[in-house]
């Protein structure tokens, strides 16, 4: 039984793996300041992450994402995050609204993902 952890630090790890599941930290924008484009960031730093634990956006299981202002963004996110999907690969997901660590994130996702 071994688990493997990524990017880490004191406080948590990015990304860590345990037998085929992959596990990733909450992922929010460092630089974008719009809805569209942290969710873009966003979706760009899970790609990186999942490649390197061995997967990708097609293996996603479940996915959380949490919304500063669900009522005024989440057709945007929505948006971005359904173009970004590959067809027929929707994971299950919830999204919710939630009041995130720093006032300028306006998005946080977090995945489960299996290796392929």
């Amino acid at each position: 039984m071994t688990i493997d952890r990524f990017n880490s630090n004191d406080r948590l790890s990015a990304a860590a793996t345990f037998e085929a599941l992959v596990f990733l930290s909450g992922q929010v924008p460092t630089q974008s300041e719009d809805i569209t484009a942290q969710t873009q960031e966003v979706l760009s730093k899970i790609d990186a992450l999942l490649a390197e634990t061995g997967s990708d956006k097609d293996h996603i299981l479940n996915a959380t994402i949490y919304l500063q202002n669900i009522q005024r963004d989440f057709a945007a996110m929505n948006a971005v995050w359904s173009a970004w999907l590959s067809a027929g690969k929707a994971p299950t997901r919830t999204t919710l609204q939630a009041e995130l660590a720093r006032p300028q994130v306006l998005v946080e996702i977090s995945v489960i993902a299996v290796r392929h």
